[in-house]
């Protein structure tokens, strides 16, 4: 499995994979995850980090660096290589990203009715933070909110 930056022409494969991987959030979310546009602002703003074999994408991961604080999202695995450790292993990657530049800290959002998603991220050493609403309440069927977690980015002396 190769991890390496997404390029912008990636766009399309980036707007499809994202989509299938957050399929599963269609119980209480109206439409597609992201759009290939919206795609291709987050080129602007930081990074997308792919997994893939021969070409084939099978997870990425979006980061953007803040300062002292890195935002990592989008985290998405191809439902057909989940529990293979993908995920780990990007958000891995992009907290060693985020540390090599700098970073203390990264912070997530998560949706509160993925109930699976917070034990997940607290394996992974992530903390709650707090709450913050959803930035599109007329996407959804029911009453949603982000739950904020953060994780300090431990540096290596030297």
């Amino acid at each position: 499995m190769n991890i390496r930056v997404a390029g912008q022409t990636e766009a399309e494969a980036l707007t499809a994979l994202i989509n299938d991987a957050f399929r599963e959030e269609s119980f209480f979310k109206i439409g597609d995850r992201i759009q290939v546009d919206q795609v291709r602002g987050y080129f602007g703003k930081g990074t997308f980090f792919v997994a893939a074999d021969e070409d084939k994408l099978a997870g990425c991961v979006f980061v953007e660096l803040r300062g002292e604080r890195a935002y990592l999202g989008l985290l998405s695995v191809s439902p057909t290589r989940r529990r293979q450790g993908l995920g780990g292993l990007l958000m891995t990657h992009a907290e060693a990203f985020c540390r090599e530049k700098g970073c203390r800290f990264v912070d997530i959002d998560i949706v509160n009715l993925r109930t699976e998603l917070s034990p997940y991220y607290q394996r992974h050493g992530y903390r709650e933070t707090g709450t913050a609403p959803f930035p599109v309440p007329e996407r959804t069927n029911m009453p949603c909110h982000f739950i904020t977690m953060s994780k300090e980015l431990t540096h290596s002396p030297g």
